[in-house]
């Protein structure tokens, strides 16, 4: 910092490994898909209201009992 005021170029120096939690979820995907929406089927294509006490991953497609994704 030329001054020693903090008006030094951005983006240079060792920095913290901490950020500031402004970014996506885990994988790089949404936040979070909240309450409603659906569960859909990646086999056949049924998709259900998704429950709020269990994630679309744990539920089967009452058609062909494949695992469902958020959709």
């Amino acid at each position: 910092m030329p001054g020693g005021d903090g008006t030094g170029p951005m983006g240079q120096g060792a920095g913290r490994g901490r950020m500031s939690g402004a970014g996506r979820g885990r994988m790089g995907g949404q936040f979070a898909a909240g309450p409603g929406g659906y569960c859909k089927c990646p086999r056949c294509g049924n998709s259900i209201p998704h429950s709020r006490a269990q994630p679309c991953s744990m539920t089967q497609c009452p058609k062909c009992g494949t695992p469902m994704t958020r959709g």
